[in-house]
């Protein structure tokens, strides 16, 4: 009888012994055997293929990366996971909130990289994190209108620094024609008209800043307001004596302002302010914060696989204990520090043990959101083990790659293993 039983397990098992030895032990046995051999694969290397992985500038590079990666993404993931799984117990529309944060773990990867791809768009107009940081900026410091602005041919402007200023002193009762050019009509400010000429006011300077330009060729004088150009509303003008500014006013909708007496004898400047480019956020996908964004994109997709298996534990700790804590005069944060996380140990490293495994093995984020110009720095080992195998046919490395990879691996799954069994034993 227990022959029978015996056989019958094993009849039962075979298919999954068969597939598990077709797709797990056979490639790993192929790629360890493979990484000893040249790039022919008929050539035996040696480790030299291993020595590759240490000379190699792409995958030093993919191995800080990957370092960075698993320090960093678990933690912030499981972390985040333990905030939210402790908060959502005390709100009522709890349950709503896991859902919302979980629900990123329904796309895939793929999905995920081209979503975060848009997200991360230098161009504030697309991305969404540069329209926020664009927004927050130019809250407390606001861009110019007129960046591409410069003066004319027939102007009285010259270059002073990121600004402009009259070669000449001005005087009151003259007005002065400070004409610029090269701001495109879709990018002048609002409310600009009409630009006029300014009137002379006795004891005041006058004058008008305006586009001058008129479309078509022998249209319109130089250094004269003609009836189609548009005075450069907002424009700062500064009365500059001995390096001191000592007075200031804005142009009107129709390029028209005026200083008082003070501005006699001063020269006018128009100020670096005047022409201070837009800003158009931060490169997330530069060389330098790559890595980080990519990371960040992760932990939006596994900070509720986290949430969610601590929520479990927390569901499971004496809710005695808790009571007991705070009758003794705890604190919340002393009943979270000394009570709570303690009780969710366990829980706490099998999360933060899985999510270590799977970053060891990403792959579809870095290559979908970091663009060709900084994959070089995103880079990780199994985005290496790609492009070493299939861009640059040197399959002995990316075997040699493969094995390195599963050694990393070997010890997080056995310390898994291990505690897992300490746990049934309790």
């Amino acid at each position: 009888m227990t022959g029978t039983r015996r056989t019958v397990a094993v009849l039962f098992l075979l298919p999954a012994l068969v597939l598990l030895g077709a797709l797990v032990v056979y490639p790993i046995g192929y790629s360890l055997v493979r990484s000893f051999y040249d790039s022919s694969g008929d050539g035996f290397a040696g480790v030299d293929n291993y020595r590759t992985l240490f000379t190699d500038d792409g995958i030093r590079t993919a191995l800080r990366n990957n370092v960075v990666w698993v320090v960093f993404a678990p933690t912030v993931s499981t972390a985040l996971g333990l905030v939210f799984a402790v908060l959502t117990e005390r709100v009522r529309w709890g349950t709503a909130f896991k859902l919302v944060v979980f629900m990123p773990m329904a796309i895939s990867m793929l999905a995920a990289g081209i979503i975060f791809r848009l997200v991360y768009d230098q161009d504030p107009d697309k991305g969404v994190a540069n329209a926020v940081w664009v927004g927050v900026h130019d809250t407390f410091a606001q861009s110019s209108a007129f960046p591409k602005a410069h003066p004319g041919r027939s102007s009285p402007l010259r270059p002073d620094g990121g600004g402009f200023i009259t070669e000449a002193p001005v005087r009151a009762g003259r007005p002065v024609a400070l004409p610029l050019v090269g701001v495109a009509p879709d990018r002048l400010p609002d409310g600009v008209r009409e630009a006029v000429a300014a009137r002379p006011e006795p004891g005041r300077v006058t004058g008008t800043a305006w586009q001058d330009f008129t479309r078509g060729k022998g249209v319109g004088k130089l250094g004269v307001p003609d009836p189609s150009e548009v005075g450069y509303a907002g424009m700062r003008i500064e009365a500059v004596k001995d390096g001191e500014v000592v007075a200031a006013a804005k142009a009107a909708g129709d390029g028209t302002f005026t200083l008082p007496a003070a501005a006699d004898g001063a020269r006018l400047r128009l100020p670096e302010s005047n022409f201070r480019e837009p800003y158009d956020g931060v490169g997330w996908l530069g060389p330098a914060l790559v890595t980080p964004a990519i990371i960040g994109a992760y932990v939006w997709m596994w900070a509720g696989f986290a949430m969610v298996l601590i929520a479990a534990g927390l569901a499971g700790v004496p809710r005695e204990l808790l009571e007991a804590a705070r009758v003794d005069g705890a604190t919340e944060w002393q009943v979270f520090r000394k009570v709570t996380v303690p009780l969710l140990a366990p829980v706490l490293a099998v999360v933060v043990v899985t999510l270590m495994i799977n970053v060891l093995k990403v792959f579809d984020l870095v290559f979908i959101i970091a663009p060709g110009s900084s994959q070089d720095d995103a880079n990780v080992l199994a985005l290496e083990l790609y492009r070493k195998g299939f861009a640059e046919g040197r399959p002995g490395v990316a075997s040699a790659i493969s094995v390195f990879l599963l050694l990393l691996v070997i010890p997080v799954m056995l310390f898994n293993m291990r505690r897992l069994r300490r746990e049934v034993r309790r």
